[in-house]
This record gives structure tokens, C-alpha cells and sequence, in this order.
């Protein structure tokens, strides 16, 4: 109908559409139709009309008419659909589980099959030799650092330290996603797999503030972690990232410092990353507490820079690296002057950490964890008698040793 309508009366019109006003005639002056051949300077929009006719009109109705229809019919069939439906929906949610089910389970065996991922046993210790990060293993492509996984009534809260960027927080999450896939039937990425059944996992892992809430990174914080103590038990699996960062240091040190002691005492097996230099030293006054950390090699660059390469092997004891935060700032080209400036106050803060260590403490540490790997062993043990002699015998060695060197250690302190 437009399209006669231009031809009758020689005008470009063309059809539009709007939600509004439905199909209606649109036409652009070209020159020539109006005097001129153009409109007033003062109208602002130029060269276009927009306009409708009586049987235009008509054909919007029918359309809008013809469309309720439509909707009409749709919703009649959608609800015979669904009322034949519900008398089947347990058909459908029987079918969805199997459906997602295989799904799963053909994941796994697909992943265990290509893969070299090994059968985990269940046991009271989580162990896992030359564990790897399975997704990041998957996306990038290429052999992935693997680290040692070992958590037990001994050693059961292990603090991890290291410089930003050195692995920490992917380490933290491998930890979680192998007791998951554990936990599910599946086959996990590593050498040998000892995993302890955890009845929750308890993470305090990301820092964001909360807008709708009006919350910010340090109250996210606090309330995770309140949920955590509130709801955690012995057979908890809890992994805490840099608790503590979202106030001031002096503040985060206690913060950190008392919800670790509550941990430690709840005997959950707790993996705790952190900054906090000074929470290493509960090492000295708890024996169920062990030190670990991200190292890091020095690299003297041509122009004679120092350069720090991350290895992302996590390795006993705790870090010591310095101002690492500082040597990240260098980097990004601070100023030198604010960079020697935050150097000296750091040197002083740092000469002012709490260390407390004394014989008794270390030997009464020393006897703690030879006593708990004699119970792992009671409750574990498949050995012969012969071979069980053997390894205990290994074991009153490895005490002896451990005292010994705890013993100098502290002597050499002094």
C-alpha cells in the first residue's frame, strides 16, 4: 500500500515500525516538494516526515487484533502443554538427574582416562603427593608445577606465606578442588592421594566491597569469617586467604592472630595464607602448627636491577622475603624517593617483630607430632610386622633428629 502510494504521488515514502505507533509512512525530502526544497531554518529535525492514513490505521488494528489472537491460542496450547506435563514432572526430574548424572560421570572417566590423575584413598590424613591445579592444568596447556598437599591431627593448621603473585591463593583453591573431586568420585591430579572426608569446606578467599549492602572489603571479611567459627567442626576443611587486609596492620595482626588460635584449637584442618609475617611465630607455641611458603629467586637483570622469579613450589618454613609489596611498587616506576622512604620505615617496623622460642617449647612440640604419627600409624597401618618394626624405627630417628636440630636452632638463636 505505501509502496502504491508513492507511485501515485511521485513522493519517497518507505514503511516504519514503532512500538508506539505501530506501521506508519515515513518520507525524506530530497528537494523540490516543498518550497525550496527545504524547511524552515528553525525546525531542527530536517528532511523527514512521518505520517499515517485512514486505511493504515485499519491495517494496525487488524494487525494488533490478529496478534491478541495469536497470544490467545499460545497460551491456550502452553497450558495443555503444562497441564499434561505436571502429571509427568517426576518422569522429567528423573530423567533430568539421569541425564546429569552420566554427564558427570562420563566427565570423570574422560578426565581419569586421558589424564594421568590417580585413585585417592580415604583415610584421617589429607595427603596428596605432587598434587596439580586441574582446571589451570587443563587451560593452559602446559605442565603445571605440582606441590605437595599434607594436612593431619599433627599438622593440622599450616600457615602460608610469600610474596604477592608467588601462588598462594591458586594453591589455596587446588586444595578445595581436589577434596571436591575426591569427595564426588573422582580421580584426583597427582602421584598418590590421601584424603580425609570433610563434612563442609569453609572458604575466606577474594576481596570486593558489597554496594548493596553498603559493606565494605574488611565487614565481607568479618562476616564470612564469623560464619566460619559459628558453623566449623573437626572435620571441617577451611581455607582463609590474607585475612585481615581490609583494616589497618595492627588490627589485622589481632584479628588474625585470635581467629588462628580458635582454629587451632578446633583441631579443624585449616589452610591460612597471609602477609602477617608475625603470625609464623604460633609455630613456636602451638605444635600443631607448621610453616609454609612460596619461594622465590633473585635475579640480577643486565641493567642491574633485581628481579624476582617465582618458582610457585611451596617449600617448609616460612618466607623470608622483605618488601616484596615495596619491590612491586618499583616496578610500576614509583618515585625513587617514596620508594627509599617506605624502605627505611619498613626496615624499622620489621626489626620489632615478636619472636618467642624456648627448649621446652620445642621439645614439647618435638614429642606432640611424634605421638600423633604413631597414631596415624596404629590406625593406618597395612605393614607386615617386619616392615612395621622398620618404619618405627624410622620414626624414633626422625624424632630424635628433629629434636636435635629444634634444640641447636634455639641455642643459636640465643
Amino acid at each position: 500500500m505505501v509502496a502504491q502510494l508513492g507511485e501515485k504521488y511521485s513522493l519517497p515514502l518507505r514503511t516504519s515500525f514503532s512500538n508506539t505507533r505501530g506501521f506508519f509512512i515515513q518520507m525524506k525530502l530530497e528537494g523540490g516538494v516543498l518550497p525550496g526544497g527545504k524547511l524552515p531554518e528553525e525546525f531542527i529535525k530536517k528532511n523527514n516526515y512521518g505520517f499515517t492514513t485512514v486505511d493504515l490505521m485499519k491495517m494496525n488494528d487488524h494487525c494488533e487484533e490478529a496478534l491478541k489472537d495469536i497470544f490467545h491460542m499460545s497460551y491456550v496450547v502452553v497450558s495443555r502443554l503444562m497441564s499434561d506435563v505436571c502429571e509427568h514432572i517426576h518422569c522429567l526430574y528423573k530423567l533430568s538427574d539421569a541425564v546429569s548424572m552420566l554427564d558427570m560421570l562420563l566427565s570423570l572417566a574422560h578426565a581419569c582416562t586421558v589424564s594421568d590423575y590417580v585413585r585417592p584413598e580415604f583415610t584421617d590424613t589429607l595427603a596428596i603427593k605432587q598434587g596439580r591445579h586441574p582446571i589451570l592444568e587443563r587451560i593452559s596447556g602446559q605442565q603445571q608445577i605440582s606441590n605437595d598437599i599434607y594436612i593431619s591431627e599433627g599438622s593440622n593448621f599450616v600457615i602460608i606465606t610469600g610474596p604477592n603473585m608467588s601462588g598462594k591463593s591458586t594453591y589455596l583453591k587446588q586444595v578445595a578442588l581436589c577434596q571436591i573431586m575426591a569427595q564426588i568420585g573422582s580421580f584426583l591430579p597427582a602421584e598418590y592421594a590421601s584424603v580425609r572426608i570433610a563434612d563442609q569446606i569453609f572458604t575466606r578467599i577474594g576481596v570486593d566491597d558489597d554496594f548493596e549492602t553498603n559493606s565494605s572489603t574488611f565487614m565481607i571479611e568479618m562476616k564470612e569469617v564469623s560464619y566460619i567459627i559459628h558453623n566449623a567442626s573437626t572435620k571441617s576443611l577451611i581455607i582463609i586467604d590474607e585475612l585481615g587486609r581490609g583494616t589497618s596492620p595492627e588490627e589485622g595482626i589481632g584479628i588474625c592472630h585470635s581467629v588462628c588460635e580458635f582454629l587451632i584449637n578446633l583441631k579443624a584442618f585449616t589452610l591460612f595464607a597471609t602477609h602477617f609475617l608475625e603470625l609464623c611465630q604460633l609455630q613456636t607455641l602451638y605444635p600443631n602448627v607448621e610453616n609454609q611458603h612460596m619461594q622465590v629467586q633473585h635475579v640480577r637483570t643486565e641493567d642491574g636491577r633485581d628481579r624476582v622469579v617465582y618458582t610457585y613450589q611451596l617449600s617448609r618454613g616460612q618466607s623470608e622475603e622483605r618488601n616484596y609489596g615495596i619491590r612491586a611498587a618499583e616496578i610500576t616506576n614509583f618515585p625513587s624517593d617514596i620508594i627509599e622512604e617506605a624502605k627505611t620505615v619498613a626496615a624499622k617496623i620489621n626489626q620489632k617483630l615478636w619472636h618467642y622460642s624456648d627448649p621446652d617449647t620445642v621439645k614439647q612440640r618435638a614429642v606432640y607430632r611424634q605421638a600423633t604419627r604413631l597414631l596415624q600409624t596404629a590406625r593406618n597401618s597395612r605393614l607386615d610386622p617386619e616392615s612395621l618394626r622398620q618404619y618405627l624405627k624410622g620414626l624414633k630417628r626422625r624424632y630424635e633428629a628433629e629434636l636435635q636440630s629444634a634444640t641447636e636452632s634455639v641455642e643459636n638463636e640465643e
